[in-house]
């Protein structure tokens, strides 16, 4: 399938490793430039070696977004490339492993800049020069936990701020520039190398089975190339009656009424 993304450019925020590395690797295969950040350079360095036929189009860049200055010195290095950016995809994401709902107004605003200020900055500078060249696609990755009891409080509630911020603004943009759409793709629980659920199967295997045998109707955890390519037709000219959508990729799992926590 075509989907008419051959060189656009696009950057991933935490596009090096996890499901942000599939984002990655399904864009470039579709045949656009593709910018992926990272705070680690060895996940860099490790993505770029494992993807090298594709060099020349693919960029790496080791940033700390939370910096109060991390999006500008990205979108700096990225203007010194003599890039302009057609996809954004907000990939970047964390609990910042702040899980206590007692917790201090500080741990709130490091879950906050993370995973709603920083994208929120970033579309700010980026959208601008997207409708000055017509044409743009904005796909923030939020979560399940965004819309059900199914994470830190900290986490879900900021999460659903980005989901409700995108259904908000997709509406904005179909009027104002109606081929810059931005979506929302939130995933289930996906299992990727070093994250949480890796960690609970290999510690808490029977509390990982408890969650697949109450949650998830197909008993499996997802993988990260059943998000990829979803993230990747969103990026493209398919997405073009999309402003505003909200795209479950859970298998079902979401239910959107839970009234327990299983990240206790």
């Amino acid at each position: 399938m075509n989907l008419g993304i051959n060189n656009k450019v696009a950057l991933v925020t935490g596009g090096a490793q996890g499901i942000g590395s599939s984002i990655s690797r399904h864009l470039l295969e579709e045949g656009a430039v593709v910018i992926v950040t990272s705070r680690s350079d060895s996940a860099l360095q490790k993505f770029c070696s494992d993807n090298a036929q594709y060099h020349g189009r693919l960029h790496a860049v080791k940033c700390e977004l939370t910096d109060d200055d991390g999006p500008d010195l990205l979108l700096s290095q990225i203007a010194s490339l003599g890039l302009d950016i057609d996809i954004l995809v907000n990939n970047a994401g964390h609990t910042m492993n702040v899980t206590d709902p007692w917790c201090s107004i500080e741990d709130w605003r490091k879950v906050f800049r993370l995973n709603f200020e920083v994208p929120i900055k970033l579309i700010n500078i980026i959208v601008p020069n997207m409708k000055v060249r017509g044409w743009g696609r904005v796909v923030n990755i939020t979560s399940c936990a965004g819309l059900e009891n199914s994470g830190p409080v900290t986490f879900s509630t900021v999460k659903a701020a980005l989901t409700a911020y995108t259904r908000s603004m997709g509406r904005v943009l179909a009027i104002e520039a109606p081929k810059i759409v931005m979506t929302a793709v939130f995933p289930g629980v996906v299992i990727t190398k070093g994250g949480h659920w890796e960690a609970v199967l290999a510690n808490n295997p029977s509390h990982a089975q408890k969650y697949l045998d109450e949650r998830c109707p197909l008993g499996r955890f997802g993988e990260i190339d059943e998000i990829g390519p979803i993230v990747a037709v969103y990026c493209s000219e398919l997405a073009s009656f999309c402003h505003g959508s909200i795209i479950p990729v859970d298998a079902g799992q979401s239910k959107h009424f839970m009234s327990f926590n299983y990240m206790e």
